[in-house]
C-alpha cells in the first residue's frame, strides 16, 4: 500500500488530567456554603432538641396533671325482710385517686331502680370538697317518703325474691363536680356513678358483688 508519509498518532496512556487552579473567589464562596451548611444543621438540631425538651415536659404535666375520675366502690346493700316498713339501706365509698388534685361536689343524689323503675330517691351528702387521696363513705337508706314506689311493685320484688332466690337492683349516684389543680378549678362534670346489685333471701348483698367497683361516665 502507499504510504502517505504521515506517522500514527499514539495515544499517551500516562497522560495526567490537567490540574484545574481554583481562584480566590471561587474557595471563598465554597467556604461561606460550607460554614452555612454547617450552621443550618446546629440550627436544625437546637431547634429539634428544644421541641423534644418542650414536648417531654408538656407530657409529663399532662400526666401528672390530667384528673383521674373518682372511683366508686359498693361494699353494703340490703332489703330487710320486715314489709310493713320498707326500706333499703347501702355503703358506698368514694375514693379521690388523684395525687394533686382536689374535687368539689355538688350536692349528691341517690336513687335505687328496680327493672327499670323508680324505687326512691334521697339527697345524700351537702356540697363537700374531698382532698387528694381521701375516700368518702356514703352510708345512707331509702325509707319513708324517700320510696317512692307503690305497694303493689314492692309486694313484686319481695315475691321475686322468695322465688328466685336473688334480686337486681340498680343504685345511681349524681353529682355535679369540678377539679381543683392548684389555685385553679374547672368547669362542672355531671358526674354519674353505675352500682349494680344483687341480694339474696336474706335481703343482703351477695358475695360477687362486694367492693365490686362501679362505673363512671361524665355528661
Amino acid at each position: 500500500m502507499h504510504n502517505s508519509g504521515r506517522l500514527p498518532v499514539q495515544s499517551n496512556s500516562n497522560s495526567r488530567p490537567i490540574k484545574r487552579h481554583h481562584t480566590a473567589r471561587e474557595i471563598v464562596h465554597r467556604v461561606r456554603d460550607s460554614l452555612t451548611t454547617r450552621v443550618s444543621k446546629l440550627v436544625c438540631a437546637i431547634f429539634l432538641a428544644f421541641l423534644l425538651v418542650v414536648g417531654l415536659i408538656t407530657f409529663v404535666l399532662w400526666v401528672s396533671l390530667r384528673p383521674h375520675r373518682p372511683r366508686f366502690h359498693i361494699h353494703e346493700f340490703s332489703v330487710p325482710e320486715a314489709t310493713y316498713n320498707p326500706r333499703m339501706s347501702f355503703n358506698v365509698t368514694i375514693r379521690n385517686p388523684n395525687v394533686n388534685i382536689g374535687i368539689y361536689y355538688d350536692s349528691m343524689n341517690g336513687t335505687v331502680y328496680y327493672k327499670d323503675t323508680k324505687f326512691g330517691w334521697k339527697q345524700l351528702l351537702l356540697p363537700f370538697y374531698q382532698k387528694p387521696k381521701n375516700t368518702t363513705v356514703v352510708a345512707d337508706e331509702l325509707s319513708g317518703s324517700a320510696l317512692t314506689v307503690d305497694g303493689q311493685r314492692w309486694t313484686e320484688l319481695k315475691n321475686e325474691l322468695r322465688v328466685a332466690g336473688m334480686v337486681l337492683l340498680r343504685l345511681e349516684i349524681t353529682s355535679n363536680i369540678r377539679f381543683k389543680i392548684s389555685t385553679w378549678q374547672t368547669k362542672r362534670h355531671h358526674a354519674h356513678a353505675t352500682c349494680d346489685v344483687s341480694v339474696g333471701t336474706n335481703g343482703v348483698l351477695l358475695p360477687t358483688y362486694i367492693d365490686r367497683r362501679c362505673p363512671v361516665y361524665f355528661t
